[in-house]
C-alpha cells in the first residue's frame, strides 16, 4: 500500500485519468473530491464490504423463492 500525506487543497493523480483531491480537513473529518471517468466505479469501503456480506448471507439461506413455479 502507498501512504502519502497531504494538505488540505493537495490532491494525487492515479493513471492519468482519475484525480484525488483533499478538500478539507476538520477534527477527525476529511472530505475527499474524486474526478474520475464515468466508467469508473467509486465506492465507500465500508459500503461495498456491507453489500458483499449481505450478498454471502443471501446466498446462504435456505429456500429462497424466486417466484418460480415448482413441478
Amino acid at each position: 500500500m502507498l501512504v502519502l500525506s497531504r494538505k488540505a487543497g493537495e490532491g494525487i493523480t492515479v493513471n492519468q485519468d482519475i484525480s484525488i483531491e483533499i478538500l478539507s480537513i476538520e477534527g477527525d473529518r476529511v472530505r475527499i473530491g474524486i474526478q474520475a471517468p464515468k466508467d469508473v466505479r467509486i465506492y465507500r469501503s465500508e459500503l461495498l464490504d456491507q453489500t458483499i456480506d449481505l450478498n454471502r448471507a443471501a446466498v446462504k439461506t435456505p429456500n429462497i423463492s424466486f417466484g418460480v413455479a415448482q413441478p
